[in-house]
């Protein structure tokens, strides 16, 4: 019976204690380190994902950047070309306008062979020589000069004409062509709005008082001194053509051009 009692105490013994060690709470120090490495994990991430997000929108950044900077010197140099399109253009109806108005100064040249008498054809179809210069049957000379109109109304040639006609004055100053040279100097110059030029030629023509070709002379000294806005000398010279010339197709241009 004793044998029996001292099992059963021991028995319970043995159960209380293990009811103890199972109900022990468990080690704080373990809970402790457990939790930490976990924190210490996840802030790794946080960080690594962090960096990889900024680096990027970095590359992004850059990339945007250097995307401006093209689109910026592509700009630039279309302005650029845009500009000098514009620059070439104008150029070009600049070079257009003053050919234009050289043909039609130069119309005007070839169109007054004609209508005005200062210009006059013998039987053979050479200009007459104007009076005032020492005539000569040199064939030489005629042949220059001639050749030198042959250039405006056959070549069409009027810088190689100037050359002629000035080439011609030094050979033969004497000739009697030498007023129609003048002449046709100042033609060549006025159409080519050198009037400094012209002037010269055609004051040229006016001092020889017998010139076939002086009336017309007199009335291009109006024009140009019209065309340089000096109205008061260009009436001169009309008047003068018209008291001197009353009669001539030249003392009607001038009428007409004459300002009251």
């Amino acid at each position: 019976m004793f044998s029996n009692l001292k099992r059963v105490v021991t028995l319970t013994l043995l159960a209380s204690a293990a009811g103890s060690v199972l109900a022990a709470p468990a080690p704080v120090s373990d809970l402790n380190s457990s939790n930490s490495a976990t924190s210490t994990s996840s802030v790794r991430s946080n960080e690594t994902e962090v960096q990889r997000l900024e680096r990027l929108l970095e590359n992004r950044n850059r990339v945007q950047l250097q995307m401006q900077q093209q689109v910026d010197e592509m700009a630039l140099e279309i302005s650029e070309l845009r500009g000098q399109l514009e620059k070439n253009n104008y150029d070009m109806q600049q070079m257009l306008q003053r050919q234009r108005e050289l043909f039609i100064e130069l119309d005007k040249v070839r169109g007054q062979v004609n209508t005005v008498p200062a210009v006059v054809d013998n039987q053979e179809g050479n200009e007459t020589p104007a009076s005032g210069g020492t005539f000569s049957s040199n064939a030489d000379e005629q042949t220059a000069y001639q050749n030198a109109v042959d250039l405006i109304l056959k070549k069409r040639d009027y810088t190689g004409a100037i050359a002629a006609f000035q080439q011609f004055q030094k050979d033969y100053p004497d000739s009697s062509f030498t007023p129609n040279s003048h002449y046709w100097l100042g033609q060549l110059y006025f159409a080519k709005k050198q009037d400094k030029e012209a002037v010269k030629s055609f004051a040229a023509v006016i001092s020889y008082q017998d010139s076939n070709k002086r009336a017309d002379a007199l009335v291009k000294l109006g024009d140009i001194a019209s065309r340089n806005n000096n109205a008061e000398q260009a009436n001169k010279y009309y008047q003068q053509v018209l008291d001197e010339y009353p009669s001539s197709a030249s003392a009607k241009l001038a009428k007409e051009r004459i300002k009251n």
